[in-house]
C-alpha cells in the first residue's frame, strides 16, 4: 500500500491505482485518474465522523478550486483566519458543515452550488465591476462588467 501525503494528508493509503517508478531524481508515483482519487478522498473526509484536521480542510477547499481569501469573503472571514484554521486545525463547527455541505452538493452535481463555487473563485480574481443598465423596448436590462486585476 502506498501512504498518499498530498496536501499534508496523514491518513490516506492507497490500495491500487498508482505505479512507482524509478527517475532521476529519485522515486516518482504516477497516479490513474488523479482527479477520480481527489474526489474519491474528499468524499471519504466528508462523510468522517471526527472533526476535519487543518490539512483535511485545505484539501477539500483546494479540491473546489477555493482560495484562502474566496472562502473567507464568502463567510465573512479573512483569508488570515482561513489560514489559522488551517495550520491551527481549530475549524469552527459551522465552518466545518459548510465546506462538507459545499463539497457534498457540488460533487452530487447540484449546479447552483457549482455557479456559486465559480463565482467564489472569481472574488479574488475581480477587482473592478461595471453594472452598465439600459432600457430596450419599454423595459430595463443589466449586464456586469468585470475586470481582472493585473497580475
Amino acid at each position: 500500500m502506498f501512504h498518499y501525503t498530498d496536501g499534508g494528508l496523514r491518513n490516506v493509503w492507497l490500495e491500487n491505482g498508482y505505479v512507482e517508478c524509478d527517475t532521476k531524481y529519485g522515486k516518482g508515483v504516477s497516479f490513474h485518474d488523479a482527479d477520480g482519487l481527489t474526489k474519491a478522498i474528499c468524499l471519504a473526509l466528508i462523510k468522517k465522523p471526527s472533526k476535519l484536521t487543518g490539512a483535511e480542510f485545505r484539501y477539500i477547499r483546494s479540491a473546489l478550486l477555493l482560495s484562502q481569501k474566496a472562502i473567507g469573503q464568502k463567510l465573512g472571514y479573512t483569508e488570515q483566519a482561513v489560514a489559522i484554521w488551517e495550520k491551527s486545525g481549530k475549524i469552527p463547527k459551522a465552518i466545518e458543515f459548510y465546506l462538507r455541505s459545499l463539497y457534498s452538493a457540488d460533487a452530487n452535481g447540484n449546479e447552483k452550488v457549482s455557479a456559486m463555487i465559480n463565482t467564489m473563485n472569481l472574488l479574488d480574481r475581480i477587482s473592478n465591476t461595471k453594472i452598465i443598465v439600459k432600457e430596450s423596448r419599454n423595459k430595463w436590462i443589466s449586464k456586469i462588467e468585470e475586470t481582472e486585476e493585473a497580475a
